[in-house]
């Protein structure tokens, strides 16, 4: 599985890298699994919500299996961030695009909002930062107050740490029970509330 993590200036840092560590344990437990760091661009350095900068970012492209995004400076309103990425609007037509394609969509936090921006969660249940949830009502997606909702070819997730409990609902998915309780072992850390699933939406 070839799993790629779009970013943007403002990405909120453990939204984005909390499933690369889970993809690349999963990855080191013998599941088949490649992850990378991809924008628009492929900008040498890209800063982070609280400062960290990050680098070796490839350009987006039509190769992956799976695409999570992250969001990041929604709740804040600041420069960047989602807000800017859905305005600049090469992430949110790449996410329509390789949908369409194929490929299956996840979002973490507010990142929700990027998927909303690529129409993906037309008619299909979603999940959000808890305090960003009466935004993506606002623009008409049923919001679930589950940890993780799971709609087949889209899934989302909550606020920031629950990026941890989507990627790991998805190595259980893709490659077992078993394989996923392996990968907790080795980040020493344990699934918290719910996953909804859903019928695939049409």
């Amino acid at each position: 599985m070839r799993v790629v993590i779009p970013v943007f200036e403002g990405v909120e840092e453990l939204d984005a890298i909390g499933p690369l560590e889970v993809f690349g344990v999963a990855s080191r437990a013998g599941c088949d699994m490649t992850v990378r760091l991809c924008a628009p661009g492929a900008p040498a350095r890209l800063r982070c919500f609280h400062g960290v900068e990050l680098g070796n970012i490839s350009e987006l492209d039509s190769c992956a299996d799976l695409i999570v995004v992250p969001g990041g400076g929604w709740l804040s309103g600041a420069v960047g961030g989602v807000r800017g990425a859905i305005a600049e609007g090469a992430i949110p037509r790449w996410l329509a695009s390789e949908h369409a394609r194929g490929a299956t969509i996840a979002g973490v936090c507010t990142g929700a909002f990027l998927l909303q921006s690529a129409g993906l969660l037309n008619s299909r249940p979603a999940t959000t930062h808890h305090l960003a949830m009466d935004d993506l009502r606002g623009l008409g997606v049923d919001v679930s107050d589950a940890r993780v909702v799971d709609a087949g070819s889209v899934l989302t997730a909550g606020g920031i740490a629950s990026g941890l409990d989507l990627a790991l609902w998805i190595v259980e998915r893709t490659f077992g029970q078993a394989a996923a309780r392996k990968v907790e072992t080795g980040l020493e850390y344990r699934r918290q509330g719910t996953v909804f699933r859903v019928p695939e939406a049409i």
